[in-house]
């Protein structure tokens, strides 16, 4: 019935949690009109025992009818941790979209309704709870690697580092983080382009792989940022010696988009991590912290926390007097980047507004400079309430001529875990008169992880109050399908460097990312959005996978507000 490369016509394990022994006859004898050769049905009336056999022996797919939804959608969540790459089809005589929509959220790939199930809809369930669990898993395996380097990326670096102070706290062994920054990278860009950054960062996750003992971990944590994670190694001095050892690999002379060979520097930030109570969020800063009092000295390039634990009264400390200043001197500008809509004609349909700060004496600073020291001194949260004062003022100017305008803000994780974002969001929209739909609040995925409940519970509150919400950076962080169907959430906006290679040669891998993406975005009622689009190549491909919205160069770069009349008054 069902065509071999569907999948249904190999050998295949099927698990049946039925507690009705004629109902699950029935499921079977559906099943083998599915699948044509080496069919094993495993029926169980427990979903404890379905768990154990799941762990045991494994499973194409799941099919689940239980007594009562609620029982099902438990059955749903246990089975679905035991084996997450697992699909799971439910049954249930509920003919209604709430009851579907709660097995998908659950954790299920399929609803289908008892009294109307055949073979032929049965077969169509299975294989696409197959395919859509595929693009999960792809997504997932996206999710946890850098796509430039194939190395590990922040999420799944925090996620080892986790489980380092774990052992750390049954062995008393310390861990030790390095922090790596390429010296001079931004320069590398600008002389050689954009591909000679990106082979460069390539050379130097081969050569930082060919350092590492199996236990070790590198990762790049963004830009031309790579992090190491070392346990074993007990003193200062073992610790210093690596770092020395990651230096001068990388200062091994390599030729770059086809120039003569050259020769880069890097400054490393080294952290010793006695304690394994201290804060993920604390490693991370004190390894940083480090990496800028190492690249502000020079010399061998490496700094080790410890001797600076008393405060550095460097660049760091130097930066957030001089934010504090600009925001009290009114120094911080913002510009506006296009979003246009692919659903028909290309249009434009609204803006995501970005900070910039005018220093007096440096010019226009871009907010890679400062907005981490912003959030890790708080200083983000009455920036952010600004610039979200600033979006709603033009916003609602620009509705006057161009109703249905709306405007995207970020959210970093310092604000969403805010508890007067709410408040003063609510009192700013009411006090100014504002229409609430006008505005999109975007969280980066991986401010969700920290503490997902109040992340939850504050996106709710936005949704409540009328305001849409979008996960930005989609691709970078480990969000699951199951996390993703429980929040408050309108927009899915694909992170760029998903976006980057799309349209050119052995681009495969890529484009199965961004179709999973948009797939699962749209499985989930959310429209999608892809951002970084720089070439009419990746645009003609975002279109063909049914994407929704696009932002990138390609339509324009962030622009102040002059320039946006302009486009207004054109587009």
């Amino acid at each position: 019935m069902v065509m071999d490369q569907d999948g249904l016509g190999k050998p295949a394990r099927v698990l049946l949690v039925q507690q009705d022994p004629k109902a699950a006859m029935m499921v079977c004898e559906m099943l083998r009109a599915i699948w044509t050769r080496g069919l094993v049905v495993s029926h169980t009336q427990a979903v404890a025992d379905a768990t154990h056999e799941l762990v045991d022996h494994g499973a194409t797919c799941v099919v689940i009818e239980l007594a009562t939804a609620a029982e099902t959608l438990a059955a749903v969540e246990q089975l679905g941790a035991a084996s997450p790459e697992t699909p799971i089809i439910v049954l249930s005589d509920e003919d209604d979209e709430e009851a579907g929509v709660a097995a998908l959220r659950a954790g299920a790939q399929d609803h289908l309704v008892t009294r109307e199930l055949t073979p032929e809809a049965l077969s169509r369930a299975v294989r696409y709870a197959t395919e859509r669990k595929r693009s999960e898993s792809a997504i997932a395996l996206q999710a946890l690697h850098d796509p430039l380097t194939a190395l590990p990326n922040r999420a799944l670096f925090l996620d080892r580092l986790r489980g380092a102070l774990d052992r750390s706290r049954r062995t008393d062994t310390p861990v030790v983080v390095l922090f790596v920054d390429v010296d001079g990278f931004k320069e590398i860009n600008d002389s050689l382009g954009h591909g000679a950054g990106d082979q460069l960062l390539t050379v130097l996750a081969e050569r930082f792989r060919g350092l590492l003992r199996p236990m070790d971990t590198v990762a790049r944590f963004g830009g031309d940022e790579f992090t190491f994670l070392f346990e074993g190694v007990e003193t200062e001095h073992e610790a210093g010696l690596v770092a020395q050892r990651i230096s001068s690999s990388a200062g091994q002379p390599m030729a770059l988009a086809g120039e003569k060979e050259t020769s880069i520097g890097v400054s490393v930030g080294v952290t010793i991590v006695t304690d394994p109570e201290m804060a993920i969020e604390d490693i991370i800063r004190h390894a940083d912290t480090a990496m800028y009092a190492a690249k502000e000295s020079g010399g061998d390039r490496v700094e080790v926390f410890d001797r600076i634990m008393g405060g550095l009264p460097g660049p760091r400390s130097g930066l957030e007097r001089a934010l504090r200043q600009a925001l009290a001197r009114s120094q911080l500008r913002v510009h506006y980047q296009p979003r246009v809509s692919l659903n028909g004609e290309t249009g434009l349909v609204g803006f995501e507004a970005l900070v910039r700060w005018e220093h007096p004496e440096l010019g226009l600073i871009e907010p890679i400079d400062f907005i981490s020291i912003a959030e890790e001194t708080g200083l983000i949260v009455p920036i952010g309430d600004w610039v979200i004062e600033q979006a709603l003022s033009r916003v609602q100017r620009w509705r006057e001529s161009r109703p249905g305008m709306t405007i995207s803000v970020n959210l970093s994780a310092r604000q969403l875990g805010d508890p007067g974002l709410v408040p003063r969001l609510t009192a700013a929209i009411h006090d100014g008169g504002h229409d609430p739909s006008a505005l999109c609040l975007e969280v980066a995925e991986g401010a969700l992880e920290a503490q997902p409940e109040l992340a939850a519970r504050q996106l709710a509150a936005l949704r409540e109050m009328g305001v849409t919400v979008a996960i930005d950076d989609f691709g970078t962080g480990t969000s699951s399908t199951v996390n993703l169907s429980e929040l408050a959430v309108d927009v899915l906006k694909i992170d760029q460097t998903l976006i980057s290679r799309l349209g050119e040669d052995r681009a495969d891998g890529d484009v199965a990312s961004v179709s999973a993406a948009v797939e699962l975005g749209h499985m989930l009622g959310l429209s999608v959005v892809a951002e970084g689009v720089e070439t009419d190549a990746q645009l003609a491909q975002l279109r063909i996978l049914g994407c929704d919205g696009a932002q990138g160069y390609l339509f324009s770069q962030p622009m102040p507000e002059e320039g946006v009349y302009s486009l207004l008054a054109t587009a």
